[in-house]
């Protein structure tokens, strides 16, 4: 009876266990299924699993939903209308305060014509990056690419200052830098052929350079002729430095200032480089891949050269063009007489003090300093201390420590 009693408390002890976990497992599956049918449910209330426990399954494709809140819709017409008022505001008011502070155009009143090759024109370039702080001067280009002095058929130059001295456009001083295509033959005026840097194309070739200088001197037009750089090739140095010495020979003979440009493109043994200080002092290139021409920072150097005497002659210019400045005179109260009095002042009151002088004394800076008494002032005597008064020995002195004289009184 006994071992029948403990083996149905045994089975009844497992059956209850195997109830508990059936229950516990139909109880996760519910939670889950729960979770699953209503995601929106649990999403508003993190408990709703639990709550879904108790309440019977929903059924397929019913599913609950958030309730919708309606909003009354919000008028945005009118503040967006004034925020494109603001913004109009605001996009107007840089440009009027541009053309309340716009400077006036100050138009062009000194003209510098620059001639020449493609040489000639770079320097235009660099002269018009000079001048660009100077909108009262203008830089006229008047050079011809691939011109020159010999090739008369294709481009004369002579006729072309002439007809340009002839017409009314104004010129205050005119460059020229040419000669970068001149190392041909050159045809003389009774039309025979002249070998380069022969003694006779030398002549023919100064001739035509004292001819175009000379007519800027006959129009009292200063003319800067510029000479030609170093360039890359041996055969072409030779030849520059030798029209060089053609151009500060004849050009000076017409009256006009020769500006040599070798040194400031060339190393200091006189050879050709590529690269070399600007203007700020940096090294950069200066000279194109073709060893002739230059760069942007070339041109602004080689301009550089020719813009002392530009500004030169300009500030001439400006001073002959302005009236002299009158005399600064002296204010009116100084002239007055002593004994008029100031109006308004009555005849109790004190008379108001004299007016302040214009200018103090005028004192000598140079002069000898004089003594209060109006000697002239001497050197201080040199101070002569008593030897008692030094370091030096001397002879003792009654009653003092080292008087050793015998009897003492």
């Amino acid at each position: 009876m006994t071992m029948t009693s403990t083996s149905l408390a045994c089975s009844s002890g497992r059956y209850g266990g195997r109830l508990a976990s059936l229950a516990l497992a139909l109880c996760l599956a519910a939670a889950t299924l729960a979770s699953v049918a209503a995601p929106a449910a649990a999403q508003e209330n993190p408990f709703s699993w639990f709550t879904n426990l108790f309440q019977p399954a929903p059924q397929p494709g019913q599913l609950k939903r958030r309730p919708e809140i309606h909003r009354p819709a919000r008028d945005y017409g009118a503040p967006r209308a004034k925020r494109a008022a603001r913004s109009e505001e605001k996009r107007s008011r840089p440009v009027e305060a541009a053309e309340k502070h716009k400077e006036p155009t100050v138009p062009p009143s000194y003209f510098v014509a620059v001639l020449g090759d493609s040489l000639g024109q770079m320097l235009g370039q660099g002269l018009t990056e000079a001048f660009a702080d100077r909108p009262d001067v203008a830089i006229l280009h008047k050079g011809k690419d691939s011109s020159g002095l010999v090739r008369d058929d294709f481009y004369d130059w002579t006729k072309a200052v002439e007809e340009l001295l002839a017409s009314d456009e104004k010129i205050n001083v005119a460059v020229i830098m040419i000669g970068s295509n001149d190392r041909q033959s050159l045809r003389d005026a009774q039309g025979g052929v002249l070998e380069p840097r022969t003694p006779q194309w030398n002549e023919a070739y100064g001739h035509r350079i004292e001819t175009i200088a000379a007519m800027f001197r006959d129009k009292k037009i200063p003319l800067i002729w510029a000479g030609l750089p170093v360039m890359k090739s041996e055969r072409l140095s030779t030849d520059a430095s030798a029209f060089n010495d053609l151009y500060r020979e004849y050009a000076g003979k017409g009256g006009a200032k020769y500006v040599d440009l070798w040194e400031a493109f060339a190393t200091e043994g006189g050879a050709f480089s590529p690269t070399g200080p600007d203007v700020n002092g940096e090294i950069v290139k200066l000279r194109a891949a073709d060893g002739v021409h230059f760069t942007k920072a070339g041109a602004r150097k080689l301009a550089h050269f020719i813009e002392p005497d530009i500004r030169h002659n300009l500030d001439e210019t400006i001073q002959q063009q302005s009236p002299e400045s009158p005399a600064i005179s002296a204010p009116a109260e100084a002239n007055l007489p002593a004994e008029e009095t100031q109006p308004g002042a009555s005849e109790g009151e004190p008379p108001p003090p004299a007016p302040k002088p214009i200018a103090g004394p005028v004192l000598p800076l140079t002069g000898p300093v004089r003594a209060p008494g109006g000697e002239l002032a001497s050197r201080t005597p040199v101070a002569k201390g008593l030897p008692r008064q030094s370091l030096r020995q001397s002879e003792p002195q009654p009653g003092r420590a080292d008087d050793f004289s015998w009897p003492r009184n």
